[in-house]
């Protein structure tokens, strides 16, 4: 552990390198900030790099506005730069539905320029944000253009790059002008307009749906690759929502070799203390790193208002990351710094899960549990996965399709495609909530509670002994990499207790404080 210790800690002395990993370790933090916080906050340049910060990424361009000008943005990079930081710039290509930058700020615009056109809604009202018209593409571009010119090499798009309001939303706009491409493009005559429109409410994936979703894919796919053209290849990349995916027009196999910020939506302590909303969080990043190089892969911890994430849930927020091997942590929160109070709990977490993760990245967990997010569910499913199952301190592993073995617990959305034979059952056992109807003849209802989940396991603990798993009836995360001969637990309450890992006749017992990770060996 010394060892692995030493490791995880070399690399802080070094410059930003997305691909370096090995003996230096391969956790990387990052901090996004306005350009002017070191102008509010002299103190805090000094309090981030000696925090372990590795590069700070500056808001740049936002939904057709420079809010500072690009020689602030070069300013602010020489002060970054003297003090050994690498700066990037993350725009906000289109806009949010609402003040997502928790911007205090006079003046600071909030919505697009006027002659950037509004989405239109499916129930035909308009909004700001998240919606692709011309001229939006060809703004983001010259603004990614005078980025490159000003010698930023890394551009990141936030998460307003999608085209649905809100997760678990079925997206695109719905005006005039998309209709009649969308029309003109298929062959369809005018009257398919009102099916797709009750397709859309129904969430029925028929095709006339899923043309329509690979038209909003097609075109947001468009837009990125327009500004990654400028930018040069590798040097742009795409913030998620969390579970953000086709339905919202991310087509997720299109940016696998772009840099990916994994969707994660706990930004305050009332949304993240739940057991659930950790391990739908959990889940989120877990479905994405399908699609993401570790390498390239982001986080998304996130405070927001800035200063109601509370430290100790933003340190164990950086757990969440270890576990799925996102190799990159970005530090957000809107406009305005977290209070800078929070790094001396945050720092030395830091430095606690880049051990971890030296020991821990390549390999993946593997478990009789499965984690699956199907067609159905990224395309026109309501967001609302399955995921209190990775409380249960079983192993579990990501699959992208039913595997051969073990428990797969699926969304009701899920469940429906397998009770209409879209999901081909290969040996493993469909677990589903009570409240899809009809129940699958081959599947097993579990309530989607610790309770419920509990007695499940009691009822399969003899096909539990050959893997480590946690022998109490306790809401923990249990991880095994059998490659590495590792097993992380993770404490997903604010309260100390002792956990035992058991393996056939072997046992271990780990005493964790209050949200801790710990690393044990699997018993084997």
């Amino acid at each position: 552990m010394k060892t692995g210790c030493a490791a995880g800690l070399g690399w802080l002395l070094r410059p930003l390198n997305l691909s370096a990993g090995g003996a230096g370790g391969p956790r990387r933090f990052h901090l996004c900030l306005a350009p002017d916080a070191f102008d509010r906050d002299p103190e805090l340049l000094a309090t981030i790099r000696d925090a372990g910060v590795n590069a700070v990424w500056l808001a740049g361009f936002c939904y057709g506005h420079w809010p500072w000008p690009v020689e602030k943005l070069q300013a602010t990079r020489a002060k970054l730069e003297s003090a050994g930081l690498p700066a990037h710039v993350i725009n906000i290509p289109f806009g949010h539905p609402g003040n997502a930058l928790e911007t205090t700020s006079s003046g600071f615009p909030l919505t697009p320029p006027q002659h950037w056109k509004f989405a239109t809604l499916i129930d035909g009202k308009t909004g700001v944000g998240t919606s692709l018209h011309e001229p939006a593409t060809a703004e983001n571009v010259a603004a990614v253009r005078a980025l490159r010119q000003a010698k930023f090499t890394r551009v990141f798009l936030d998460d307003d790059f999608r085209l649905a309001r809100h997760p678990g939303k079925i997206g695109g706009c719905f005006c005039a002008e998309h209709r009649e491409r969308f029309l003109r493009r298929g062959g369809y005559a005018t009257a398919r307009w009102d099916e797709l429109l009750d397709d859309v409410r129904q969430r029925r994936l028929t095709p006339l749906l899923r043309d329509w979703i690979e038209f909003i894919c097609d075109g947001l796919t468009a837009s990125f690759r327009a500004q990654e053209r400028v930018a040069g290849a590798g040097r742009m990349g795409i913030m998620v929502m969390v579970l953000g995916s086709e339905k919202a027009g991310i087509r997720l196999t299109d940016y696998r070799d772009a840099l990916f910020r994994v969707g994660e939506g706990a930004f305050n302590d009332a949304s993240f203390n739940p057991v659930g909303c950790k391990t739908k969080e959990l889940f989120s990043v877990l479905l994405h790193r399908r699609f993401a190089r570790p390498e390239l892969a982001f986080s998304e911890t996130t405070a927001f208002p800035s200063n109601k994430l509370s430290a100790r849930n933003m340190a164990a927020k950086l757990v969440i990351s270890t576990l799925a091997d996102v190799r990159q942590t970005m530090f957000m929160s809107g406009l305005d710094p977290f209070p800078r109070s929070h790094w001396e709990t945050i720092a030395p977490a830091m430095k606690t899960q880049a051990a971890l993760h030296a020991r821990l990245a390549g390999h993946k967990p593997c478990g009789p549990f499965k984690h699956f997010w199907g067609e159905r569910s990224r395309w026109v499913g309501d967001d609302n996965p399955f995921s209190l199952f990775l409380a249960a301190g079983v192993p579990f592993e990501v699959t992208d399709a039913p595997a051969h073995d073990g428990w797969t617990f699926l969304s009701n959305f899920d469940a429906q495609a397998a009770a209409e034979n879209q999901l081909v059952l290969r040996g493993t056992k469909f677990v589903h909530r009570p409240s899809v109807k009809p129940p699958l003849a081959d599947g097993e209802p579990v309530a989607e509670s610790l309770d419920a989940l509990f007695a499940f396991k009691r009822r399969i603990a003899e096909k539990l002994r050959d893997v480590p798993h946690i022998t109490e009836d306790e809401p923990a995360v249990c991880a095994w990499y059998p490659s590495a001969r590792s097993v992380l637990v993770w404490n997903l309450e604010d309260r100390p207790k002792t956990l035992t890992v058991r393996r056939g006749p072997r046992r271990q017992e780990l005493a964790l404080v209050g949200l801790e990770a710990q690393l044990t060996g699997d018993l084997g």
